[in-house]
């Protein structure tokens, strides 16, 4: 038999073949994928197989396997691999509270992953970021803002992050029967969210209620809803166990109680640290033994190459090996890489998808609904027409703050200064200087800007944080402490430069803060007359921004996180137990609270009805509510229900958030929204860590915000309430 060359654009393999010799099982597109993965593990020598279970995985030549790299990167667009488009960064998409949006998001990215592949294999390129395996998204929880990777995630909320974390894998994994379009990997799992300096050895205990109620629903909605081909074990260790050596993570629940069929990838020389940092093993080869053993099928790292001595030394039988790897090969042909191409209809996408028009567009409109307005005293939206604008900071000119982490590269990035330039009337005076820096004073003492900004009609200042400031371990190289952030305050530097600029004059000053993670700004809410919090908004970040400053959009976006009012309202970094933490458990008035968020118009929320208002196990029930838009202008309102046990016997949230949907109103129009939920949906974990029905008083609240008085305080709609009776 000799062997066809590979086809352009695809993996496709194939073997001259006698009119009567069949196709060896692999190669065979009729047969089941589970068939025709044992078969081509049976072809395989120990050696190979070993190989084929690394993310560099080398060529079989004799089979015609080509080589293939299992790391890519598509957090919030394809990453690390040259053009793409660059959306908001993961926490700024959580911020839109829209699901269907994040689902043409990840369509999108998907699109140009598909795309980027075909060109590569056409090219020969099999090396690391270009293939079709895609680690993203990260479903860790953002327990505590002091986390630098925390912007990666979707938030603090397991039930918000389930439903953009559920939405984005089934864009990114397309919608045909048979082929994967791409294979996305839901990560760190788990229990993973900092301090990001003791990732490699630090051990999770936190309390089985949280362990349950917090950390691990995204990773099961995941699984069990958008059934994620790819599931990330973490670096740390989670009661005493290494996440991606752990019977208790990687078989007993996800493989067992979720009935996950996909493979498991380590984190990237997580394999290392079992003997290097968490001292569990001794060896390299005890290590890969039990890594591969417990559940892992692709090890990113250097351990997996032990497996020859493991196997050498009775650690692990080649049978062992085997079914890992007919698990981690099952997604190769999932994907097609084995299939004629013109079976696979992926194929046929082309590199015009590579930050289309369609896909900047989209972009921009993400970067606009992730918006959200903070405090408005009147001064926006600004008119184009004004006369003279200033702008100024530290983020107005800087490209960086658009990408957040594990970006693509784009040619045409917007700025927070070129989006603003764009909008106003040819006639406007518009004038622009840094005037401070990001995180120091500055070293020049001669100052020009606080002057000239003074005689403007209105200031606009880009500040906040920075990449360079927050990230993942090593990335953010301004940080001095593994890119986490120990003090959540806005910069000092930042605070006394507003301070200067505010008593200088009565100028507005409509403060743009980029970042992507919480800000204790206590300062900034009495120093600004409008505040705006971008995160980190992609490459039509500056448009976007733009179109909400100016009123092209109204903003719509809502916090994901709750903003403390300071670091000392935190429990300590590396505790994780829930007690104090996020908006269901702490007690203390944030500066802003989770699910908050303005508009240029006015909600009201009436007539909440629950029917029936009696439940029992396995009813469902319905809960009304009538919104409408009291204001002037057409708007988008995130409609958000929490749900609250009032008796029950064991620790359980504030509030908790169940059910929310966006709702478009014209001025002056009401609206019945609907939410349909069962008796399911009240069942909470008690202390042991056990799912149950308490009999009792809930107590539904629906509004535009979570409950916290602090919300209403600072503008939000009145929240209505009603009685739910649960019958044991």
């Amino acid at each position: 038999m000799k062997q066809l060359p590979l086809a352009v654009g695809f993996l496709w393999v194939g073997v001259a073949l006698g009119a009567q010799e069949p196709p060896p099982a692999y190669l065979n597109p009729d047969l089941p994928i589970e068939e025709r993965a044992r078969d081509l593990v049976s072809r395989l020598t120990l050696d190979e197989k070993i190989g084929q279970l690394n993310y560099e995985a080398p060529a079989v030549e004799r089979l015609g396997i080509p080589a293939y790299n299992w790391w890519s990167e598509a957090l919030h667009g394809v990453a690390r691999n040259g053009r793409a488009t660059v959306f908001p960064q993961a926490i700024g998409l959580a911020a839109t509270w829209d699901p269907d949006l994040i689902y043409e998001v990840a369509w999108a990215i998907s699109d140009e992953a598909r795309a980027k592949f075909n060109a590569s294999v056409e090219l020969g390129n099999r090396i690391q970021y270009a293939g079709l395996t895609f680690w993203s998204p990260n479903i860790n929880i953002f327990r505590d803002p002091r986390w630098g990777r925390g912007q990666e995630t979707y938030g603090e909320d397991p039930y918000l992050t389930s439903r953009i974390g559920v939405a984005f894998v089934k864009g990114m994994q397309g919608n045909d029967p048979r082929y994967l379009k791409v294979a996305a990997c839901a990560k760190h799992y788990a229990v993973h969210s900092g301090p990001e300096g003791d990732r490699h050895h630090f051990n999770a205990v936190p309390p089985k209620k949280d362990f349950r109620e917090t950390y691990l629903p995204a990773f099961q909605a995941l699984v069990q809803e958008a059934d994620v081909e790819c599931v990330m074990c973490a670096y740390n260790r989670t009661y005493d166990e290494p996440c991606c050596g752990s019977n208790l993570l990687l078989q007993e629940i996800l493989r067992r109680e979720w009935g996950f069929d996909g493979h498991v990838t380590s984190d990237c020389w997580a394999l290392a640290d079992f003997h290097l940092n968490h001292k569990v093993t001794k060896s390299p080869e005890e290590s890969a033994a039990k890594a591969f053993k417990a559940g892992v099928n692709v090890n990113c790292g250097n351990t997996s190459p032990f497996l020859k001595q493991a196997v050498e030394q009775g650690l692990i039988t080649e049978k062992e090996i085997d079914e890992a790897l007919v698990t981690l090969m099952k997604t190769r042909f999932r994907l097609g890489l084995f299939d004629p191409p013109e079976r696979v209809p992926w194929t046929r996408i082309g590199p015009e998808v590579i930050d289309s028009p369609k896909h900047r567009h989209l972009a921009r409109a993400a970067a606009a609904k992730s918006v959200v307005l903070l405090k408005n005293n009147g001064v926006l939206p600004l008119s184009r027409n004004i006369k003279k604008l200033f702008v100024m900071g530290p983020n107005a000119a800087d490209g960086n703050v658009l990408l957040g982490n594990y970006y693509g590269l784009n040619p045409d990035c917007r700025t927070i200064l070129e989006g603003i330039m764009s909008k106003v009337h040819p006639g406007t005076n518009m004038d622009y200087r840094q005037g401070f820096l990001l995180d120091r004073p500055n070293i020049n003492p001669m100052d020009w800007t606080v002057g000239a900004a003074q005689n403007a009609d209105a200031i606009i200042v880009a500040l906040g944080l920075s990449p360079l400031l927050e990230g993942e371990e090593g990335e953010s190289i301004l940080s001095p402490t593994m890119s986490d952030r120990p003090d959540i305050r806005l910069p000092q530097n930042q605070i006394d430069y507003l301070r200067k600029v505010r008593s200088a004059g009565d100028t507005p000053i409509i403060a743009v803060v980029l970042g992507g993670s919480a800000i204790a700004m206590p300062e900034l809410q009495e120093l600004a007359d409008a505040i705006l919090f971008a995160w980190y908004p992609g490459e039509e970040g500056g448009n976007g921004v733009a179109d909400v400053i100016f009123g092209d959009v109204v903003p719509s976006g809502r916090l994901p996180v709750t903003f403390p009012m300071s670091t000392d309202q935190l429990p300590p970094y590396d505790d994780y137990s829930m007690e104090g933490r996020t908006y269901k458990y702490m007690k203390e008035a944030p500066l802003y609270p989770f699910g908050f968020g303005l508009s240029y118009t006015r909600f009201a929320y009436s007539d909440l009805r629950v029917d029936p208002a009696n439940v029992g196990p396995g009813q469902s029930f319905r809960v009304e509510v009538t919104v409408s838009n009291t204001g002037t202008l057409a708007a988008e309102e995130v409609v958000q229900l929490y749900l609250s046990n009032v008796e029950a016997p064991f620790r359980v949230p504030l509030y908790e958030l169940k059910r929310f949907q966006r709702v478009f109103l014209w001025p002056g129009e009401s609206r019945k929204v609907t939410f349909e939920l069962s008796a399911d949906d009240l069942k909470q974990y008690n202390d042991d860590g056990e799912l149950v029905l308490d009999p009792g008083e809930f107590r539904i609240t629906v509004g535009g915000a979570c409950p916290h008085p602090r919300a209403v305080e600072l503008g939000a709609p009145q929240p209505v309430s009603a009685s739910l009776s649960v019958q044991g």
